[in-house]
Order: structure tokens, then sequence, then C-alpha cells
């Protein structure tokens, strides 16, 4: 598989000895994707911006056939919902359950790669009236795939909200809201019998509110905190670092109380919001910008949580785009990565090189020096790449534009990405032994303009961020001359092969 097809993450290699994901290889980054706006985008601009975007993994609260029709032979993986309101029916009737599934599922797949059904979100939460009928929904849904032959490739499960678990902290010792165990253990049982995952929403944000103080806003952000500031476990001596930890470990804990212990957890939202009511002073840009670019982090780099070390939880966004008309406060509206015109909300911080915006459409990957490479390796390198390697290193000579600052770092800087850009940006090209990676941020200066740079009117090309038109389409509902670019999931993929070549 191509390295920029980020989100299958190939190289988050699951320790053998516990559960993995089992409708996906290794763990991922994915986005919800809300429908509440004046102007919501046609499917066929929202399926553009994911692919400029490289996501590959969506989760939509529903199973609209105009999204389904224009993710077709996209190969981009699709959680589709089962909305509440319909529930009850399907919980009540095995057809109606079939004639869905025959409706939304059957007609769309395989074109349309569909990999789980979420039926209903927050049920037992949410609409308690319906949570009699919940596993029957679930059971009637998995029987209509199961008569289609489509059971072991369509996982079924849904979303549950953290708030059942009671006494989260310390996490062993927590346990689900007793009252619903008729619900919750039957539910456990039909997942672990279809090698399922369960699905929860965590929120640090909503925990980090309600503490009243109690939880730090940093513990909350996944941002560093001393070790003496660490949320320690009494029973189990693990040490915690982040909210999301905790409550992924909580929920781990609650099923093993209930004596489920092979579930894996899939988190089907979370998020923090960039904008909110005066009593809400810490849903900013930046904190949104600070937990989602930490998520994002942390789910790609092998971290795992205490009780499920190296085996990070995959992870779906809230969400794609801001939602102007979601009924709640200022900061139910935004969540999003986007505006419906596409445009990035904040800028996502993803390596340590530099900042890229959200939509980053721009493609533009640099080949430079790794930080804290040995000097000595980084010459031999550098001295390969003008010579073996066969690039014109003319501009680091002594009076061109490149030569200053006269030292091995920028002369390789310029060495190693004018290698890569002449392999075609291949990963593989930007490696030199170990002493180069790969970066998003411009490494041109003054007068020396490194090859793909913005600035360089040979190569640096612009591209319009703004999803295509909707009336502007192919027979696949897609701009066939659309220049997809890797953008911010692309960063995603630099960031798990700068961990490869380190490994």
């Amino acid at each position: 598989m191509a390295p920029l097809l980020l989100l299958s993450l190939s190289l988050l290699v699951l320790a053998s000895a516990s559960p993995s994901p089992p409708a996906d290889e290794g763990s991922y980054i994915g986005v919800n994707i809300g429908t509440d706006l004046s102007d919501m985008p046609h499917p066929t601009q929202v399926v553009a911006l994911l692919k400029a975007q490289q996501i590959r993994h969506i989760r939509l609260y529903d199973a609209d056939p105009g999204m389904l029709i224009a993710l077709a032979n996209t190969g981009i993986k699709v959680i589709i919902s089962i909305p509440n309101d319909q529930l009850l029916g399907i919980g009540q009737s095995n057809s109606t359950a079939a004639n869905w599934v025959k409706r939304n599922v059957i007609a769309h797949y395989p074109a349309t790669t569909i990999t789980a059904i979420s039926v209903g979100s927050e049920v037992l939460t949410s609409l308690s009236n319906a949570a009699p009928v919940l596993v029957s929904a679930i059971k009637n849904v998995h029987a209509a795939l199961l008569s289609s032959n489509l059971d072991r490739l369509i996982k079924v499960s849904t979303p549950l909200s953290t708030s059942l678990i009671l006494d989260p902290f310390p996490p062993s010792q927590a346990f689900f809201n007793r009252s619903l165990n008729s619900v919750i253990v039957p539910l456990l049982s039909f997942l672990q019998s279809t090698n399922s995952y369960l699905m929860m929403n965590v929120y640090p944000y909503y925990d980090y509110m309600q503490s009243n103080g109690v939880i730090p806003l940093d513990y909350a952000l996944f941002k560093p905190i001393p070790p003496n500031k660490e949320a320690v476990d009494a029973n189990t001596l693990v040490r915690y670092s982040n909210a999301f930890d905790a409550m992924v470990d909580a929920t781990y804990f609650a099923m093993a109380y209930l004596n489920f212990t092979n579930i894996p957890v899939l988190v089907t939202e979370s998020g923090w919001p960039s904008k909110g009511e005066t009593n809400e002073p810490d849903a900013t840009l930046d904190n949104a910008n600070t937990y989602n670019s930490n998520l994002i982090r942390h789910v790609l780099n092998k971290t795992g949580t205490p009780k499920r070390p190296g085996i990070a939880v995959s992870t779906y966004i809230y969400e794609l785009y801001n939602e102007d008309t979601k009924a709640g406060s200022l900061s139910e509206k935004n969540w999003g990565l986007f505006n419906a015109n596409g445009e990035p909300v904040y800028v996502l911080r993803l390596t340590n090189s530099g900042s890229v915006l959200a939509n980053d459409t721009t493609n533009q990957t640099y080949c430079t020096a790794r930080e804290g490479a040995d000097p000595k390796m980084l010459q031999a390198a550098l001295d390969w790449a003008c010579g073996p390697g066969k690039i014109d290193c003319s501009p680091i000579k002594q009076g061109e534009t490149c030569y200053e600052p006269d030292n091995v770092i920028a002369h390789a800087n310029y060495a190693f990405d004018t290698y890569y850009h002449q392999t075609g940006n291949d990963p593989d090209a930007c490696n030199f032994n170990g002493v180069a990676s790969i970066t998003t941020t411009d490494p041109s200066h003054g007068t020396c303009v490194f090859a793909g740079s913005r600035g360089n009117g040979r190569n640096g090309t612009s591209v319009n961020i703004t999803a295509p038109s909707a009336n502007s389409t192919t027979s696949s509902g897609i701009q066939s001359d659309l220049y997809y670019s890797r953008g911010i999931w692309s960063i995603l993929t630099v960031m798990i092969l700068n961990v490869a070549n380190i490994l």
C-alpha cells in the first residue's frame, strides 16, 4: 500500500498478545461528518475535501445516499449510522432491519467501503425509552448482514457515553452504571461473539469543565506535565499523564469488571471546541488546536494507554465542519476543523518543524537534515548526494545563492531536498542512512529557493483550497482534473515515516 494512504498505518503493528481492532489494520485517525450547517457542502464537495486531505476514515451520522454514492470507488472507509429516531422500528422488526441494510448497505457495498454500522448514538443516556430494544436492533442488523455474507466485513456496534462509567478514577475501580447492566452485558456479549469493538465517545473537555478545577487543563489537553502532577491509580500504581488515556482505561476496567477482557475500544468521537460562551473560557482556538494536534500524535505514535501499552486506540475527531445550525450553546457549533467553504478553522500543529494549515493543499514537503544528526554522517550523505546521487550541487558552492550559511547542515538540507524532489518526492529517498527526514517547513531562505518551494515559479503551484463546485463533476461525481494533494493527513504520514526511520 502506498505510504500516503496514511490512515491504514501499517507501521503501527499491534502486540500479538492484546486485542486488535477487528475491522481495520493498525491504528488510525478518522473524522466525523455532521450536517447541521446552513450551507452544507454538496457530497461531491465533501468528498473532494476528504481526498485533498487524504482522510481515509470517516463516520456519518446517517446513511445519506448522496454521500455514499460520492464515496464510491474512493477507498475511504466509512462508518454509517442508524439515527436514534429509527431505532425503535429496527429493534422491533427483523424485516425493517433487513430493508434498512438492503437500502443503505447492499445498494452501495463494495464500491463504497462501509466498515461498520453504528446503531444509534449514546442511546442509553439520550433515549432511555429505546434502551430495551438497543441490543435487539443491533442483532437484527447483524442478522441482515449475515444473510448477505457481510457479517465478517462490516461490524455492528453502538457508541456509548463515558458518563455511563461510574467512579472512573482511578480507572481500576471503574464500572458501568449497574442499573443498565441488563443492556450492557448482552451488548458486550454480542460484541465479543462477533469480534466487534465497543464504540465510546470520549470528551476530556466536558470532564474538565465539570471537574470544578480538579482536572488540570494541561492534563486534559495532553500537554506535558511534571511527574509529580500525574494522576496515580492507587490500586495499580500506574501513572496517567492525560485524561484521554485514563478515560479509555476506565472503559477497559469497566468491561473487565463484567468479565469481558478482549473487546477493543474504538473512540468514535473526541475533540475540543474552538469557541464558547462566556462561561466556557477554555473553548478557544489555541486549546482546540492543542488538543486535536496532541490527540493525533498520541493515537499514531504507538504510545497506547497504561493498561494497553503500545496499542493506540483508533479515534474519530469530532468533527470535520463547524455546524452553525446545531442546537445548543455556542461551543456546540464550533468543534470543526473546517468551515463550510473548506477553509481551516485553525492551524494544526502536527510536527516539530512548524505549523501546517488544516487543509494545506499545496502539496509541499521537503527533505532536510534530521535534528541532532551526526555531522560526520551528514557530510558523508552530502558527499554522496553531490556525487553518486547525481544532483546539481553548484548552488551551494562558494559565492552561489545557497552557499550561506556555510555549514554542513545548511548544505545538506539543499542536497537532500534536491535529491528528494528529483525522485518525485519519494519518502524512501529522504533517509540518507537515518540523517534526513521529511518536513513541511520550507527551508528556503533569502535568494536560496529550494525545489518545490511555494516561492519557486518553476515548481510552486498555487492550488485553490476551496472544494469544487457541485455543478462541475464527471460521471463519478468528482472533478477529474482536480489535483488532490497530500495535505494534513500526509503530514501525519511524514510523522510515521520519521518514527520508522528512527526505529
